[in-house]
C-alpha cells in the first residue's frame, strides 16, 4: 500500500471498526435468541459453546486467534504484521456478543413468527455492522482476513473462496453437533436466510453508512 493510497485516520477508521463489530454482536445475539440457527461464521462458536459450556463470546475469540495462526502459517513472510490487531478486535467482539446476550436476555418468543422477527433483528443488525466493517477501510476481521489470505496464494476469486469458507464452516459445525451432542444444532433455517440476505442488505445500507464514513472519518 502506498502512501497515497493509505486511508485516513488510521485510529478513528479502527474505532469505527469495532462499532461495526460491536453492532454485529448484537445482530448475533439476536440470533441466537431467536433459535432459528446462527449465521455462518457464528455457526462453529455456538455449537462448540454449547460442547465446552463457554460462553459464545468466548468460543467466537478462540476462533478467531486459531484464525489469525492459519493466516500466518498461510502467508508467512506475506502476512501484514498490523493485522495482529485482529486480535484486540476479535476479543472486544466476543465480549461484546456475551454481554449483548446478557443485554436481551429477557426477551422471549411464544411462537414461530416471532422467532422469524427476531432473526430479521439479527440478520438486520449484522448487516449493518458488516458496511461499517467495509467501509472502515481498516484491518480486516480475522474470518475475512483467512479468505484473503487462501486467495493470495492459491487462484480463486475472493466472493468464491468466501462462499466455500462458509460452507464449510455450517458443515464443520453440523459435523460437531452431531458428533458431540447427538442432534442439530446451531444451523436451521435462520443460517440459510443469513446466508443470503446479509449481503442483500448491505447494498442498501452501505450508502447510508458512507454518510457516516463522511462525518467520522474525514
Amino acid at each position: 500500500m502506498t502512501e497515497s493510497t493509505k486511508p485516513k485516520h488510521p485510529v478513528r477508521r479502527f474505532i469505527f471498526l469495532c462499532f461495526g463489530l460491536m453492532i454485529i454482536a448484537f445482530g448475533v445475539a439476536f440470533s441466537i435468541k431467536a433459535g432459528l440457527g446462527t449465521s455462518p461464521i457464528s455457526s462453529v462458536p455456538y455449537v462448540t459453546a454449547e460442547i465446552s459450556g463457554l460462553t459464545v463470546g468466548t468460543t467466537t475469540i478462540i476462533m478467531n486467534f486459531i484464525f489469525v495462526l492459519i493466516q500466518i502459517a498461510i502467508l508467512r513472510k506475506q502476512y501484514e504484521w498490523f493485522q495482529l490487531l485482529q486480535l484486540p478486535a476479535a476479543i472486544l467482539f466476543g465480549m461484546a456478543i456475551d454481554l449483548a446476550s446478557w443485554m436481551i436476555q429477557s426477551i422471549t418468543y411464544s411462537n414461530y413468527f416471532q422467532q422469524w422477527l427476531l432473526c430479521f433483528v439479527g440478520i438486520f443488525l449484522v448487516a449493518i455492522g458488516v458496511s461499517i466493517e467495509v467501509i472502515a477501510n481498516s484491518i480486516t476481521t480475522a474470518g475475512e482476513g483467512i479468505v484473503l489470505a487462501i486467495c493470495k496464494v492459491a487462484p480463486i476469486k475472493f466472493g468464491n473462496m468466501k462462499t466455500i469458507f462458509d460452507v464449510a464452516l455450517v458443515c464443520l459445525s453440523i459435523a460437531l453437533s452431531l458428533l458431540f451432542l447427538g442432534r442439530l444444532s446451531g444451523v436451521r433455517e435462520g443460517t440459510i436466510a443469513a446466508a443470503v440476505f446479509v449481503g442483500q442488505i448491505t447494498k442498501h445500507t452501505n450508502p447510508w453508512v458512507r454518510k457516516l464514513e463522511g462525518a467520522f472519518l474525514e
